[in-house]
């Protein structure tokens, strides 16, 4: 399980979403527009799902590993 995250865009730092999945099924999920309280900025942000992604922790370190073996 990750978190979806989304890009801040006056900072263009990440930011989490709130909305806890895995990366398999946000991508089978319907196309949605959703708002999020951005914690740098104090700003509400408006964005499309197209424009988020999962970060799901240790996924580059999995991948780091395997890809040593």
């Amino acid at each position: 399980m990750g978190m979806v995250m989304v890009k801040c865009p006056q900072t263009g730092r990440a930011i989490p979403t709130g909305i806890k999945t895995d990366r398999e099924s946000f991508r089978r999920s319907p196309v949605f527009f959703a708002h999020t309280r951005c914690p740098i900025c104090q700003s509400n942000h408006a964005w499309f799902a197209q424009e988020a992604w999962v970060d799901e922790p240790g996924a580059w370190a999995r991948h780091r590993v395997g890809s040593l073996a």
